[in-house]
């Protein structure tokens, strides 16, 4: 099984998982900060991640994967949808993005209130 690595600004986390996951599915099973508004159907650019390591072994990218891509923030050519990412048998290395972190804690306003009692979010520049 494939390992991967989510990483951020507020914490790395990793997980083994079956090839044929999507990065989104793998982010949801090891506790990743990836936003995702759209429930995961391509329908936001909320999602999207920065492949570090292991991009040629990913899913190949659809037209509609990139359409939305397209209206992503600080789209970069490593850059993927983790919706629509799925995994083969190589180990991946993910950034998460400041767009896909920001979406989360919109989406978990609970988390986003302790971290801000904790003086972590939202992030210093």
């Amino acid at each position: 099984m494939p390992k991967v690595t989510f990483k951020s600004p507020l914490a790395e986390v990793s997980a083994d998982v079956p090839a044929g996951t999507t990065l989104l599915d793998a982010a949801e099973q090891c506790g990743a900060q990836v936003g995702h508004s759209c429930g995961g159907v391509c329908g936001c650019s909320t999602c999207h991640i920065w492949v570090r390591k292991g991009l040629d072994s990913l899913s190949e990218q659809t037209d509609a994967e990139a359409d939305r891509l397209d209206m992503g923030f600080d789209v970069r050519p490593y850059s993927r949808l983790s919706c629509q990412t799925e995994l083969s048998q190589e180990d991946v290395v993910v950034e998460i993005t400041e767009e896909s972190l920001t979406a989360f804690m919109d989406e978990n306003p609970v988390i986003r209130r302790g971290l801000e009692a904790q003086g972590k979010w939202p992030l210093k520049k």
